[in-house]
This record gives C-alpha cells, structure tokens and sequence, in this order.
C-alpha cells in the first residue's frame, strides 16, 4: 500500500512539473526567440504587421494590447480598467482579432494576450460605459456583461503598503475594483476568457498585476485552461504560454520566487539594472556575470526587456534610469546586449509611439479611432507624420533578432573587457559582439571572436550586400581572432556566421 502511494505521489507531482514546465514554452515556431510588444495597435494593422515584417524578420511573437471591452477614454490606461470579457476593443472586433491571430500564425509569428483578471475597471459615480456598449457600476460592484456582483470582489480597501502581502492581493490596486480570485464563480469567468482565446489561436498569456493576485488562485485557473488549439500548428497537448507581470527589485515583501513554478515572470531588474549600465552609473564590465547573480531569476524562468509599456511612462519601477526609445543612442546598445546576451529564454522587445506625457493614448484621428503606421522607404516609421515610433523596425534591432536567432544556446565565451566601459564576447562559433561606452575613447583590441577564419561584415552598421559589406568589415584570422575597431562611445559591432562573406 505504501508503494502504491509513494508511486502516485512521484507521478502526481511529475505531472504538475511538466505542466509548469509547459507554461513556460512559449510555442515559437522554428528557432525564433523574440516577442514585440505592438502597444495599441489595432488588429488588422497587427495582421498586416506580421505578413510583411514581423515573420520575414525572424520575430517569433506578438504581445498584443488586452482585447476585451474596457472603460470609454482616450487615455492609455484605459485598456487596463475591464467592464466584460467582451471581445471589443479600441484595436477592433472578435472578427478582426480573431483574423489577426489566424494571420500572424500562418506568418510564423505566435500571439500572446495581455490579459486583466486581478480587476475590473476603477472608482467612477454613477454607471460606466464600455466599448461594447455594455453598462457598469462601481459603486453597486456590478459588472452584469461578465456577469460580476458584489460577492466576485474582495472587501473595498486601497493598498497604502507594498510589505503587507495580504494588502497587496486583497486590496484595490489604483482604485481599480479588487476581484476574489478565490471564489469559484470567478474562476470560472477567467478560465472561460482565456479559453475563448485559446480557441481563437493564441499561444500565451501576459498576466497583468500577477503580483496582486494569491499564486495559490492562480495555479488552479492555470492548470485549468485549454491545450492550444491544434488547428493553428501547435503540438497536441501542449499548454499556454504564461509569463507574470511580478515586480520585485528586491524591497518589498512579495518575491516574484512565488510565482515561478506557475510559469514565467517579468525580470523587472534586468530592466531597472540594464538602465543603469548603459547610462554608465555601474561599470559595463560588471555584466560579466550578468543573470542570477545579480540577483534575478533563472534564465529559462524569464522573459526580459529593456522597458515595457508601464516603466517607460515612468509608472511600475525603475523611474529615470529606465531607458527607452527616447535617448535612441544608448536605447539602441542595451537592446542590442539584451538580444546578444544568452540569459532570458524569452526576449521581448518594445515597439512604442510618441508621447507628451504619460497618460496620453495611441496616435489618433479626429473622431477617437487609431490612426494606422505609415512606413518611411527605409521601412521605418514616419514618426514625424503619424506618431508611431516602431523600435522594432530600427535596422539595429532587426538585425540583432536576427543574430539572437542564429545563436540561440550557444554559450557565452571568450569575455573580454577592459575593466571599464568596453566589453566583447562571443555565442559559441556563431557570433560575436563588442560594446563601447567610453565616450572619449574608441575601442581598438586584438580579440578572440570564436568564429571560422574569414571576412565578415558586421549587422550594426550596414551588414552584408550581396559579395561586400554595406558597413564596417571584420577579418578573423585562422586562430579565430581579429583586430576589433569601434569609434568612441556609444557603439556596437556584431558579427555572426551568417554575415560572413563567401
């Protein structure tokens, strides 16, 4: 009998490891390794996106915008205030969304959902309207189109303190109507969202506000949920990607240690701690043992990024040292070493538009619709004209995706720095990168690349045309090694085996 039981117990818990281990998948097709995060476009715009850039660029994903009905404004937080589970939105229809999701699979490129569960939409006197026209009222805490009543939501209480972890999951969050993950019929509203667009095609989940939410709750509505559907390519039995928007730098009293046996988590420090390397207030050296032990989680636990919707507005954390599209000149380095550098299974990158201050919604027309990206003949956006800003379509960017593609798990080695603000290192034999940070010296050293003896052009400045080098031109000698050159900082050079010249 007590083999019996010691056998059922092995089994049962192999089981749920495989599930954990499933939600951390994220279902890229081939060897693709890269999200972007298209914040507010609409979902025929997202179609079009992944048929002519995205899939032929080597992105492996899409974050896309939550879909459901939300709250009427024109602010960008308003697609983080619930009214149903709806699919309308700002960004378009279930139809649309549901063709969008069909296209970018046919294209290589996975969707994944910014998902709403720990809350509904927040304080407001009298009825709120929808963008399914749909009605709701805070103050009676109801949201009948879910249908949500007072007995789905914790008792009103406003979080004042980040060390009281009860405070924190039973708390409202901004005002915004606390739901009780605990209670069945609440589960079920979630678990029935998220199956709805798991039928629809999606391959994951962003969970928004993860943090505020019991991992107890989740891991059932997680171990709930639908396979992907396998009419759109993924393996049978295979589960969503989850990855959990937890922050934690280190200060308060919820870990985001918590929540990675559910699936993946946010690295919110490698975001705060990238900021602070490339705007030089801790030495580029440091990065040498960059990963766990600068006290984030393992790398197959994360997905990592430079600056997301929330931090970039200067709300989540990370404040000012946050880097984003703004200081382009060193945006465009710590993008090009996040994508370089083997820690994260999963990199996403931020793809934003223009804004004056931080509650401003999505460039739009007169009548509230989004306005659509138009496209410079570099294929870049025009910015100027239509306020999309479009970091993932900066030649930079694209390339280094391509080159995080090519080296995949190849180990990092041959590390070299100068104990400053120029480092190199190579991905196996597959590639290789050097930074300079030093803004009154350039880098010019003698280094192992770890490559096959020829001539390369590196991707930064102009990669490989044809037989020649539309930028700067690398020569490795037959030890491997090459005379490596960079102006004074900030700037990158990448090489790889695929921009070698035959």
């Amino acid at each position: 009998m007590r083999d019996s039981i010691c056998s059922f117990s092995f089994v049962f818990v192999l089981l749920i490891l495989a599930l954990c281990w499933a939600q951390k998948d994220p279902q890229f097709h081939d060897n693709r390794t890269t999200i972007v995060h298209l914040f507010e476009w609409t979902w025929p715009e997202i179609a079009r996106e992944c048929e002519e850039f995205l899939g032929p660029q080597g992105y492996g994903g899409v974050q896309i915008s939550p879909p459901n009905e939300v709250i009427v404004t024109d602010n960008w937080w308003a697609r983080y205030q619930p009214v149903s589970y709806k699919l309308i939105s700002r960004s378009g229809s279930e139809s649309d969304l549901s063709d969008m999701i069909r296209r970018c699979n046919q294209a290589g490129v996975r969707t994944y959902v910014d998902i709403v569960v720990n809350h509904m939409s927040g304080y407001k006197d009298g009825d709120t309207l929808g963008t399914a026209g749909s009605v709701a009222n805070y103050g009676q805490r109801s949201w009948p189109a879910v249908p949500y009543g007072p007995e789905d939501f914790h008792p009103t209480c406003d979080i004042s303190n980040y060390q009281d972890r009860q405070q924190v999951r039973n708390c409202q969050l901004s005002s915004l109507a606390d739901l009780n993950q605990t209670v069945p019929h609440v589960r079920d509203m979630i678990v029935g969202y998220m199956d709805h667009l798991t039928d629809l095609g999606v391959a994951g989940f962003r969970i928004d506000a993860a943090k505020h939410m019991w991992p107890e709750d989740l891991e059932v509505i997680y171990g709930r949920l639908k396979d992907l559907n396998t009419d759109f390519g993924f393996p049978a039995n295979t589960k969503p990607y989850i990855y959990q928007e937890v922050i934690d730098l280190g200060g308060e009293e919820i870990k985001k240690s918590e929540y990675n046996h559910l699936g993946a988590v946010t690295e919110f420090k490698f975001s705060t701690d990238i900021g602070l390397v490339f705007r030089n207030k801790i030495p580029l050296k440091s990065l040498k043992n960059w990963g766990p032990e600068w006290n984030m989680l393992p790398s197959e636990d994360v997905i990592v990024f430079v600056d997301n919707h929330d931090n970039q507005r200067g709300h989540g954390a990370g404040g000012a040292d946050i880097l984003t599209h703004k200081v382009p000149s060193l945006y465009k380095p710590a993008v090009a070493f996040m994508l370089a550098h083997p820690y994260g299974k999963v990199a996403r990158v931020m793809s934003s538009y223009a804004f004056d201050n931080s509650d401003q919604g999505p460039p739009a027309h007169e009548d509230g619709s989004i306005k659509a990206p138009s496209f410079l003949s570099n294929q870049q956006c025009d910015t100027a004209n239509n306020g999309w800003v479009c970091e993932h379509r900066w030649p930079e960017i694209v390339e280094m995706v391509k080159f995080r593609n090519l080296v995949n798990d190849a180990p990092l080695e041959n590390w070299w720095d100068n104990e400053g603000k120029q480092v190199a290192f190579s991905r196996g034999n597959k590639g290789f990168v050097a930074f300079n940070l030093e803004e009154d010296s350039e880098l010019d050293v003698n280094l192992s690349t770890g490559l096959a003896a020829g001539e390369y052009c590196d991707v930064i400045s102009g990669g490989r045309l044809g037989n020649q080098c539309g930028g700067v031109k690398v020569v490795v000698t037959e030890d491997g090694s090459a005379d490596i050159k960079l102006p004074k900082g900030p700037q990158v050079l990448a090489i790889s085996s695929q921009s070698k010249l035959q």
